[in-house]
């Protein structure tokens, strides 16, 4: 005999970071495991410290941080922990990103920009990344800077069908923001049996967030009008268009988004509009000032969606199937 065999069984370790623990949880939970409990906090410089309080040896991790505020630390400490499991010896690495930063910047707009969503990707896969697990990227293209497998997750069924419980399917009219949401407004269409409009729009590229709508392209007077967008930041884009729905005699107007970032004026934004309701899921934690008016905003739960292809990924199942439907 020239080997040792092993009978020894897989083994799945659930990690988090400090970013959005309520989220961690509730995924853990539906996987029926614990968060591997960790130390973790902040020096008084700023620098990052972490250290496991389990083995991790031949284990496959899964590693859930969102990048939420502040942005940059929590993207910094996601890189530190892939790293801690990388010299712990996982077997394997995947990293779950529920919504991913700097995504909005996957490609060159004018001369000498970054394109800083490949940037994030190559430092994961630096770190020890082996897998990349995420919701609904700002563009599909992200996955292909990924140097490894990446599973990309769609909220669409658990927005669409809660939106398709609460209005009449007969006054429902889709609406896509701007023109780069087009095909995924195809698809709400497509499971919600309604119509098709599209917000025309004009950004201003040398100011942030200052967005002009122009004109608005499909029958929307009379109609529930829902606005479907993969996030909302400041919310000026969103509650712009939403004006120019009521302009042109919509009836009322709901707003769904995968990732409520909600920033800045964000707050005052959404409570002044005349949007009836503001649908999110939970990839992102709800800013405390806009926490108590439930109701106004809805926030539902992506945590099933994840765990769910987590234990594909785990079991060498089918991520896609769970989209199949699409």
């Amino acid at each position: 005999m020239t080997g040792i065999k092993t009978t020894g069984e897989k083994k799945l370790m659930f990690f988090s970071g400090r970013a959005h623990p309520e989220l961690a949880e509730e995924v853990a939970h539906q996987l029926g495991v614990g968060v591997v409990p960790t130390k973790a906090f902040d020096f008084a410089n700023g620098e990052i410290y972490v250290r496991y309080q389990e083995s991790a040896r031949g284990a496959d991790c899964f590693l859930i941080q969102s990048h939420t505020a502040p942005i940059n630390k929590w993207i910094m400490e996601q890189l530190i922990m892939i790293d801690a499991l990388k010299r712990a010896s996982a077997r394997s690495i995947t990293v779950i990103v529920p919504f991913y930063g700097y995504a909005r910047q996957d490609k060159k707009h004018r001369g000498r920009e970054p394109i800083s969503a490949r940037l994030i990707a190559d430092m994961m896969k630096t770190a020890g990344a082996d897998r990349l697990l995420t919701v609904d990227l700002h563009t599909d293209q992200i996955q292909g800077f990924f140097d490894g497998p990446v599973d990309h997750l769609f909220a669409l069924p658990l927005l669409a069908d809660y939106v398709g419980r609460k209005v009449d399917r007969e006054k429902l009219t889709v609406v896509s923001p701007d023109a780069g949401r087009v095909r995924v407004a195809d698809r709400w269409c497509d499971r919600l049996g309604a119509p098709l409009a599209i917000v025309h729009k004009r950004r201003d590229k040398d100011v942030a967030n200052q967005v002009t709508v122009h004109e608005v392209v499909g029958e929307v007077k009379g109609r529930v009008c829902v606005l479907v967008d993969d996030m909302i930041d400041t919310g000026g884009t969103i509650c712009a268009a939403a004006d120019a729905l009521f302009a042109h005699g919509a009836e009322d107007v709901i707003v769904t988004a995968t990732h409520g970032v909600l920033s800045g004026p964000a707050a005052d934004r959404l409570k002044n509009s005349r949007v009836s309701e503001f649908v999110f899921t939970n990839t992102l934690p709800t800013p405390g000032e806009l926490s108590g008016d439930l109701d106004k905003i809805s926030v539902l739960s992506i945590a099933p969606t994840i765990a769910s292809a987590v234990r594909e990924v785990f079991e060498d199942g089918s991520v896609t199937s769970l989209f199949d439907e699409q």
